[in-house]
């Protein structure tokens, strides 16, 4: 089967889902932003309002501040992929529940198979702990990289909440530094 028939059922089994609760008051889902040839992967935790309106990842003002940090080390969204650990908007834009994560997660894992990715950004806590560890702490473990399965991961904070506390953009900032280092040695490997 061609990619092109793999996203489209993806796509298909994705806009139908009735897995959880959360499609009785979607608008849209929403699967993904940007390219699925990336070599970066970026996973947040689920959509806001702006997303459920344009079914599209990342494209409320999180979105926004996501553009101008990638804009910061030479990239732009059509170059990474986007996508979020729940496919719909959790009511009131609170954290999703385990139940609906563990049911979207299977759309995720399938996301990571077709992209194939080299580096896997976790943005934010919810997608640190699906992704990484429950254990895991947003103010602990981010900048640390991780390697699994063949990917380099590595959490940072999510666009949200920088909007909401400025103050951690610095440490945001050395993060993103660290994602632009990374694919650099990629690349370099690669050619």
């Amino acid at each position: 089967m061609n990619m092109d028939r793999l996203w489209e059922n993806l796509e298909l089994v994705v806009s139908s889902c009735q897995k959880c609760l959360l499609h009785e008051k979607r608008l849209n889902t929403v699967l993904d932003e940007g390219s699925r040839e990336a070599k970066i992967m970026f996973i947040g935790e689920g959509p806001g309002r702006e997303e459920d309106l344009q079914g599209k990842a990342f494209v409320g003002p999180a979105g926004k501040l996501l553009d101008k940090m990638l804009a910061a080390i030479g990239l732009t969204r059509e170059d990474v992929y986007i996508a979020n650990i729940v496919k719909c908007r959790p009511p009131g834009n609170r954290n999703p529940s385990k139940g609906e994560v563990e049911k979207c997660l299977p759309y995720l894992r399938r996301q990571v198979y077709l992209v194939k990715p080299r580096i896997i950004v976790c943005l934010g806590a919810v997608a640190l702990r699906y992704i990484i560890s429950e254990d895991a702490r947003i103010t602990r473990d981010r900048g640390n990289w991780y390697e699994r399965k063949g990917y380099s991961i590595i959490p940072t904070y999510h666009p949200a909440a920088l909007l909401r506390d400025p103050s951690k953009k610095r440490e945001a900032w050395e993060d993103f530094k660290a994602i632009r280092e990374r694919l650099k040695s990629i690349e370099k490997l690669q050619q």
